[in-house]
């Protein structure tokens, strides 16, 4: 099937759309639930104001992306980089840098 210059609104359900392609497309406001989008490749996409949740994002390589503003929060991050750094690795750093200015703010000026 070919949708080319229209403006729809679509409800898709238990439907086989594998292989698909989308060129120019404003899919702004959808909402996917349940679907299986392992394997796909997404270049050139606004994805901003997005909110992910319980999902499958393991093996997900982010290249060239704005992440200001981003958020992680109850992930699990085994083995995640960020430029090739494991993020423990990068978390027991930021923890003893943290504490170390922690105690220089705390401590008792010398006179």
């Amino acid at each position: 099937m070919k949708i080319h210059r229209e403006k729809h609104r679509l409800d898709v359900s238990v439907s086989d759309l594998s292989g698909s392609h989308f060129d120019d497309v404003n899919l702004s406001g959808s909402t996917y639930e349940n679907v299986n989008m392992s394997g796909g490749t997404f270049h050139d996409i606004n994805m901003s104001g997005w909110r992910v949740r319980n999902v499958n994002l393991a093996g997900l390589r982010v290249e060239d992306a704005n992440l200001a503003g981003a958020s992680l929060s109850g992930c699990q991050m085994q083995g995640m980089t960020i430029d090739g750094i494991e993020i423990g690795d990068l978390l027991k750093v930021w923890a003893v840098h943290a504490k170390s200015e922690d105690a220089a703010v705390t401590a008792p000026k010398a006179k």
